[in-house]
């Protein structure tokens, strides 16, 4: 019987898909994209995914394909409704995909910012502007974070664990090349160390 199969890269967002795919206990398999040969622009791949980025999931049906985080996650949550992945309470579902929203459209693009700022300007003083501002700016969304919504609980969403985690965790992951120390904000650092813990994540990482 077909797997689900991820596409992904080290180091990338994909990682929040693959924790949220093992808490899930899902049968997936794992497709490599090498971004050193630039794979995620060949037309192999930008056949199976357009926007040319990971994660990519490709369903049992081998045909449909699903991308962009803030779905895949909402997906997986979804499609395994007994592992509680998300609230089913409209109201606490949509508060957790405004805090997705503001990891995907700010948090992420403020990283690439120091990596890949040839996709917003081609002026080579503009692009050491923005990644001279990265850690600055990454350091501000952490202090948001920290205040609004690691403030009820353990979890992004108060006492009960879910995909957002998943999410948090990846982009705490980037934070030290981004230039932040995340002791700076100790509600961001517990929550990093007790992700490391989770064996979903211990399995993502070290598969």
């Amino acid at each position: 019987m077909p797997h689900l199969t991820l596409f992904y890269a080290p180091h990338t967002c994909a990682l929040a898909t693959r924790i949220a795919l093992n808490e899930a206990g899902a049968d997936y398999q794992l497709q490599y994209v090498d971004f050193s040969q630039n794979a995620q622009r060949s037309g192999e791949y930008l056949a199976l995914n357009p926007l040319g980025r990971v994660p990519a999931l490709r369903l049992e049906d081998g045909s449909t394909v699903l991308t962009e985080t803030v779905a895949l996650l909402a997906y997986v949550a979804q499609r395994f409704p007994d592992a509680h992945l998300a609230p089913t309470d409209p109201v606490q579902f949509a508060r957790m995909q405004g805090f997705h929203s503001y990891l995907a459209s700010t948090v992420h693009v403020a990283h690439a910012h120091g990596r890949r700022g040839a996709r917003w300007s081609d002026d080579p003083a503009a692009i050491t502007s923005m990644q001279d501002k990265v850690a600055a700016n990454m350091a501000e969304c952490c202090a948001l974070i920290e205040a609004h919504w690691l403030d009820r609980g353990p979890w992004v969403l108060g006492e009960t664990f879910s995909v957002a985690d998943a999410y948090l965790f990846t982009i705490a992951g980037w934070l030290h090349g981004d230039g932040v120390e995340i002791a700076h904000f100790p509600r961001l650092a517990d929550h990093y160390q007790r992700m490391q813990l989770r064996p979903a994540v211990r399995a993502a990482l070290h598969d």
